[in-house]
């Protein structure tokens, strides 16, 4: 699988050296797309026709949207049905036979509910979301519904964020399949410097991580409260490290190529003074998508405070169910939508009572809401990890500390690596050595991409599996 090792390393830099060597911009884009099918078609060759099929439904839907104004809603509805149809039979069909027969028992009914023997298609729902956004887009008359079914396809099929994001926008990425690019020297050296932090937040933070908190959350009765602390703790990180990883190769490669993606993480860990700025600063791009395509059109013209928090936390319970067909999902994010509406309730008050203390630019204000914002999205994401509602509630009973020596020595290495995210992540939110790096910049960018390639050739761990964010 090109993603599952670090095959990508010579996977990628082919197709970009093939890219920069096509003289014809046509040429160029079809290269593109047949490189990102073979991208995706690595994991299995059937997913690509459900790419296809998804593809070709939305490109389809959005020409007659744009010529059939009369019926463009009915158009509409039925890109999003078939599309939802697919995400729902390859991804919640059986879990959701399981919950009706389960509930069918309950009532003292007994059901034969038919388990399919289907594999979940990698990145399925970022690819959805990325072409419904587009459909919903050209019926609002946002954007102009793509005549070039092969340059749309490879808008869909983008092989740096096709499986695992970040979701891009019609507007942002598709003109730029309509531009030539050309090789540029300094915009490659950033583009590799980022896809060289993308896999040392992979290899070196999150796999390492990952290995303490898989001994601790599959095996929570047999843990101390220390180990459940800290193994929920280095699952934030773990969680960060991982798809931010992913984001950032992401990213980088595509820059390397010429074409710009949306940021999709701002150091939402360290620097986050509430719930709100968290989701403003962790997984951007399906932040937005959600509030644009999902809230605000349940909110529209309303001023009432009680239907914004309705649908707020509608919104994040419905984000719980695209991360997956597992209850400990819709669990985590309906914690996060009761954090946001309580956010929206005390706003008011909480900025009331700063302005009245003095208290909006005091650092030690700012870092304890920082600290309390860290510590409310661990609780979240305690479920997020857990193997089951239950496993999450027994870590979150749990997470009183007992220490041993043993367990404080083993956490302090995974310590140690959080602190390293942190160095970089500080330097570069408040522009540290900003002047310096832009003064010397190739000796900046060289340093830089040698101590990390040190790094983790010292302590990454290469056998950690895929990306978390590929089961979604």
């Amino acid at each position: 699988m090109v993603f599952n090792s670090l095959a990508f390393l010579a996977f990628f830099p082919i197709v970009c050296l093939v890219y920069y060597l096509i003289p014809s911009l046509r040429w160029k884009n079809l290269f593109l797309l047949a490189a990102s099918y073979y991208f995706y078609m690595s994991w299995q060759p059937v997913y690509a026709l459900l790419l296809l099929s998804s593809t070709l439904i939305t490109w389809g839907a959005s020409l007659a949207i744009e010529k059939d104004a009369r019926r463009k809603r009915l158009w509409l509805i039925l890109a999003i049905v078939l599309n939802l149809g697919i995400l729902f039979f390859f991804k919640y069909f059986n879990w959701a036979a399981e919950n009706v027969a389960a509930v069918a028992s309950a009532m003292g009914l007994t059901m034969q509910v038919p388990n399919l023997d289907v594999l979940l298609p990698v990145g399925i729902s970022f690819y959805t979301f990325q072409a419904l956004g587009y459909a919903i887009d050209v019926y609002r008359g946002d954007v102009k519904a793509e005549r070039d079914v092969l340059t749309y396809a490879l808008f869909v099929a983008f092989f740096p964020q096709l499986v695992a994001g970040p979701i891009e926008r019609s507007g942002n990425l598709l003109p730029q399949f309509k531009t030539r690019h050309t090789f540029d020297g300094d915009r490659a050296i950033k583009g590799m410097l980022l896809m060289l932090w993308g896999f040392f937040l992979k290899i070196v933070i999150a796999n390492n991580l990952a290995n303490y908190v898989d001994d601790v959350y599959d095996n929570l009765p047999e843990q101390s409260g220390w180990n459940i602390l800290s193994a929920s703790i280095f699952f934030c990180i773990q969680l960060y490290g991982d798809f931010a990883g992913y984001s950032y190769i992401a990213i980088g490669a595509a820059r390397i190529m010429g074409f710009h993606l949306m940021d999709n993480f701002l150091r939402p860990y360290f620097f986050s003074a509430t719930v709100q700025e968290y989701w403003r600063r962790n997984h951007i791009s399906l932040t937005t998508w959600l509030m644009d395509y999902i809230y605000y059109p349940m909110v529209g013209s309303s001023i009432s405070k009680a239907w914004w928090c309705c649908c707020i936390f509608l919104t994040f319970f419905i984000s719980g169910f695209w991360h997956g067909a597992n209850w400990t999902y819709v669990m985590s994010f309906s914690i996060f939508g009761l954090y946001l509406v309580v956010c929206i309730l005390k706003d008011k008050r909480q900025k009331k009572f700063e302005r009245k203390h003095g208290l909006k630019n005091a650092a030690w204000w700012i870092w304890t809401n920082r600290a309390v914002t860290f510590f409310l999205v661990m609780i979240a994401l305690v479920f997020f990890r857990a193997n089951t509602l239950s496993d999450g509630f027994y870590a979150l009973t749990h997470l009183v500390p007992g220490m041993t020596g043993g367990a404080v020595n083993r956490s302090l290495f995974h310590f140690l690596l959080i602190l390293m995210v942190f160095g970089v992540e500080y330097c570069v939110e408040y522009k540290k050595a900003a002047a310096f790096i832009q003064r010397h910049f190739l000796l900046s960018y060289t340093v830089m991409s040698l101590v990390l390639s040190l790094v983790m050739l010292w302590l990454g761990e290469f056998t950690g599996g895929q990306f978390i964010y590929f089961q979604f």
